[in-house]
């Protein structure tokens, strides 16, 4: 017997892992880029969400958000990036993020990349690559090349699923 009586307009996987990303990039304090990503089973469960912020015991009111002035007095190095703040966020056995993907707001950095390497994760979507030129993300498309990790933008039609959702 077959039943067709299901919804033909349900979000694609790539469309709902994305959408957690931006859903969870909401939680972060940075007046400027507000970045999530989310880490996904090979049988798509989601291991692990994290975002763009503070250091636990870090105040966010005492916390430099600037992008310019003196390095100490700048964001640049105090924030963890959400692609970290996803891999430490995972509470489970490490060996379950070997295979994973991980869905992200904003292509990594290298530093990141060199995480998402080691953790095992074998796949990154992401949604914008608007720091393409800068020689961080080049370096970081060198490793996931040369590691094996594939690396794909969203499409359009999952943006387009995307911006039909109502966040």
């Amino acid at each position: 017997m077959k039943y067709n009586l299901q919804r033909k307009d349900y979000l694609s996987w790539d469309a709902t892992f994305m959408i957690m990303s931006i859903v969870v990039a909401k939680r972060s304090k940075d007046p400027s880029t507000q970045v999530g990503a989310c880490i996904v089973g090979s049988d798509n469960r989601i291991l692990s969400l994290g975002y763009n912020g503070t250091p636990n015991g870090f105040l966010d009111s005492e916390f430099p958000w600037s992008r310019d002035g003196e390095k100490l007095e700048t964001k640049y190095l105090y924030v963890i990036h959400a692609e970290r703040n996803a891999i430490l966020n995972y509470r489970g056995n490490k060996k379950d993020l070997e295979g994973a993907k991980l869905y992200a707001s904003l292509f990594p950095c290298n530093e990141c990349a060199k995480e998402i390497i080691q953790t095992g994760i074998k796949e990154v979507i992401y949604d914008l690559d608007k720091y393409a030129h800068m020689e961080e993300y080049i370096a970081a498309k060198i490793m996931f090349d040369k590691c094996n990790v594939k690396y794909r933008e969203i499409t359009d039609e999952v943006r387009k699923e995307i911006k039909q959702f109502k966040l």
